[in-house]
């Protein structure tokens, strides 16, 4: 750790920086030396954000030099994904005894210890949640300086959890605990002082102080509890809590440090509360100081001022440590909280708990009463509203990384305007942002381009110290889009997708020209002789006619392009109601389809064919389908009769097959499972058929090409595509080499698959139509001879029966 931190490249570099270097090393795998980390992630292991972490970490990192980086662009041009690696790591491997030469187990202890003292923490996607480390919930404003510092008082820290801390001569007011925090920081001894304040509220050290004999105090210990848990310690029993209460005794001397003593108890209550002194004079530590005042007895009890080192009444005061006021200070102000100049008050110094007088009231409830009259210095009164307005303002930007980018260059004038301002600017650039995306192939570049905008319109006016109405210039001149042509992509002459000069604007200027050019000839050829002066008056006249021309134009075309839109608007309005009924008539139709019959069954509310008929003529075009495939080769088309044996021979085979799929299919069902509903069991047994009679198909056909690709035509054209490829070019000096053989083979084998599929094809479109026709000439039999045959079919539940039987 100390050879990262010591790094030339790190000197005056932010805590965060050097946490983040720190964090990198430890998370670098030891094979490869680079780390994959998002931003985001990483500012989790810093406690910062992530648009902190990308707009001033990952920058300090490539300026000092300790890291190599590779960044991958996110949605608004910032850093998003990383790859680091740490060059001193990098540079020290196979270097024997140098400190940053890690091994792999080195690596994982490394990790570790980071993992323990700052892991953010995380939920799994099994459910498991990995807690976070000693400080990993502290985040915002100073949380890396303070991982930073916990993270080295654990390395600094004994297995009892004691602290070695600095030599020498150290600030008495601050504590030789501070001292040493600030000395592992590099930091002034009252930053180092306020880190470990933090730390101590959150229990993660502990300063304590020895007992003695006399009761007097003794030098302070720094502790870290975790790290004596860890080595199965407690922080030793002989020794006193030093961030007790102050000490109440009957009066305090700042130059001594109080002990335990008893105080008397008093009815009435102290005038200061116990707050610690951190700033007086000749006091080792700040945290067993005395009280800063004593506690005023009953009237009765007399009480022995006490005699002060510099015999004036500032000496004692509190932790603000600033220097004394002079005596008439504020006293100036009426008793009553007006501004009115008291002219006979006497030159004594402010009322105050120091001075033993008992104010009226304390300062924070004057300063409340202040508020709330809305009195302001020089005796100037303020609208409360005002005030309020003032207090919701934000110094800083928007925390949207969007906002932030557009409105940076702003940055001044969004620290002037008060808190609805700032939220009505806030709202229209989001506004204009999102119109800006609409219109860019790179939705991702609107929040560079309204900054880019906000610069150009600041270049104007001549920067933010002239612009003396923040509001009204953001709302009226910064945000807005001004058009110099028709082109809504155009801004001030500029593409907003491209960056470049608008095209269009340039074609106005030129048609304006030319137009001025043709009028100023129409002139010189009507007017001849003319002066210069009454040229130029006919001519101004003539473009202003032509203006007034063309902005009538405008206003008809406009009107024209208005009627053009609400007679678009009217006809998508009368599609929609169109397809609004048409939608309506096929619900109402396919309710009254859905209603209907099966055909062949008679079963109710079976849209016309219910799922087991629909499987049966599906298994019976397949069937008749594999009969004409198989005739293709084994018949005499021109014989009906022959056509119609092997048909028949085919579909016996077939309905076997069919059959004993059917009774594999009751074998694997459960006793009864087929009873209980009569409906399923017959579709799911001429399901079971169809799948039967479609597995047979592709081998009928297979067989079929097979049979077709050896008749005559076949064995033709093989030949003749033999001949063909033989005889090319470059094969005809040995036309009988293996080359020219194997090709023309090849060439062959396609020929005769290509004329057996035309035949199968032929062949099954003309057996087709003598079928169709056949069909046609046949004669329907009447309703009195087919009623019978269909009275005697089963009905679906008797079928599944009989068939379960």
């Amino acid at each position: 750790m100390r050879a990262l931190l010591d790094l030339a490249g790190l000197d005056g570099a932010p805590d965060a920086v050097r946490l983040a270097v720190l964090v990198l090393a430890s998370r670098t795998p030891s094979e490869r030396g680079v780390v994959e980390i998002r931003t985001s992630e990483l500012g989790r292991w810093l406690g910062l954000s992530a648009s902190y972490t990308a707009s001033t970490v990952v920058p300090g990192l490539r300026r000092s030099g300790v890291v190599s980086m590779e960044t991958a662009e996110g949605e608004y041009g910032q850093d998003d994904g990383l790859r680091c690696k740490v060059l001193p790591l990098w540079a020290a491997q196979d270097v024997v005894g140098h400190p940053l030469n890690l091994a792999k187990k080195e690596y994982a202890t490394l990790w570790r210890l980071l993992e323990a003292v700052m892991a953010p923490g995380w939920k799994h996607r099994d459910g498991r949640i990995t807690p976070a480390g000693l400080i990993g919930t502290r985040t915002g404003r100073g949380a890396a300086t303070d991982r930073l510092a916990l993270l080295l008082l654990v390395l600094e820290a004994r297995e009892s959890g004691r602290v070695r801390q600095c030599g020498g001569t150290v600030d008495t007011k601050r504590g030789r605990a501070a001292a040493t925090v600030a000395q592992l920081l590099g930091c002034t001894a009252s930053a180092g002082e306020r880190v470990l304040e933090r730390l101590e509220d959150r229990e993660l050290v502990v300063r304590v102080r020895l007992k003695t004999g006399s009761g007097l105090a003794h030098r302070s210990r720094l502790m870290v509890p975790a790290v004596a848990a860890a080595h199965g310690r407690t922080v030793v029993d002989d020794v006193q809590e030093g961030r007790v209460e102050a000490l109440e005794p009957e009066f305090s001397d700042p130059d001594d440090a109080a002990g335990p003593g008893d105080t008397p108890e008093l009815e009435t209550e102290p005038q200061v509360s116990g707050m610690l002194v951190t700033d007086v004079a000749d006091v080792a530590e700040p945290d067993v100081a005395a009280a800063l005042h004593t506690d005023h007895p009953h009237p009765a009890t007399s009480v022995v001022p006490p005699q002060l080192s510099g015999g004036f009444s500032g000496e004692g005061r509190g932790a603000e440590g600033r220097r004394p006021e002079r005596a008439c200070v504020r006293e100036d102000q009426a008793t009553d909280g007006g501004t009115a100049v008291a002219e006979s008050a006497p030159p004594v110094a402010e009322d105050g708990p120091l001075r033993g007088e008992m104010p009226e009231a304390s300062p924070v409830e004057r300063l409340d009463g202040q508020r709330a009259v809305g009195a302001v210095a020089g005796g100037q009164p303020k609208a409360v509203g005002w005030e309020k307005a003032q207090q919701q303002r934000r110094v800083g930007l928007p925390a949207d990384l969007g906002l932030r980018v557009a409105l940076m260059p702003v940055a001044g004038l969004w620290e002037r305007l008060s808190g609805w301002q700032q939220g009505q600017v806030e709202a229209a650039a989001r506004e204009e942002l999102t119109r800006l995306a609409g219109m860019l192939e790179r939705p991702e570049m609107a929040p560079r381009l309204l900054a880019d905008r906000f610069t150009d319109r600041l270049a104007e006016t001549g920067g933010e110290a002239l612009v003396q109405r923040p509001f009204p210039w953001l709302m009226r001149r910064g945000l807005v889009q001004r058009q110099a042509c028709s082109d809504r992509r155009c801004d001030d002459g500029i593409r907003l997708d491209t960056g470049a000069e608008c095209e269009n604007c340039g074609n106005v200027v030129h048609i304006r020209r030319a137009r001025r050019a043709k009028i100023a000839a129409e002139v010189d050829r009507e007017l001849p002789g003319l002066s210069e002066g009454e040229r130029r008056r006919v001519l101004e006249e003539r473009l202003r006619e032509q203006a007034v021309l063309e902005a009538e134009d405008f206003v008809w075309r406009r009107e024209q392009a208005r009627a053009e839109q609400a007679r678009r608007d009217a006809a998508r309005a009368a599609a929609q109601e169109r397809a609004e009924h048409e939608r309506q008539a096929a619900a109402a139709a396919d309710a009254v389809r859905q209603a209907l019959p099966c055909e062949d069954c008679g079963l109710q509310r079976s849209a016309g064919l219910c799922e087991a008929c629909g499987f049966r003529r599906r298994t019976e075009a397949a069937i008749v389908e594999a009969g004409l495939i198989t005739a293709t080769w084994s018949a005499d088309l021109d014989d009906a009769n022959d056509v119609a044996a092997v048909v028949a021979q085919v579909r016996a085979s077939l309905e076997a097959d069919s059959e004993r799929a059917r009774r594999e299919f009751l074998e694997l069902m459960e006793p009864g499972a087929l009873e209980a509903d009569p409906v399923l069991a017959t579709s799911a047994l001429a399901f079971t058929a169809l799948q039967a009679v479609e597995q047979a198909l592709p081998e009928y056909r297979t067989s079929a090409l097979g049979r077709l690709g050896r008749t005559e035509e076949a064995e033709a054209e093989a030949r003749r595509a033999y001949k063909t490829e033989q005889g090319r070019r470059w094969y005809k000096h040995h036309p009988h080499g293996a080359d020219a053989v194997a090709v023309a083979t090849k060439a062959a084998d396609a020929a005769r698959e290509r004329t057996a599929q035309y035949l199968l094809a032929a062949r099954l479109e003309q057996l087709r139509e003598r079928a169709a026709a056949r069909s046609e000439a046949a004669v329907t039999a009447p309703w009195t001879d087919r009623l019978p045959r269909l009275a005697a079919r089963p009905l679906a539940s008797e079928a599944a029966r009989t068939v379960i039987a």
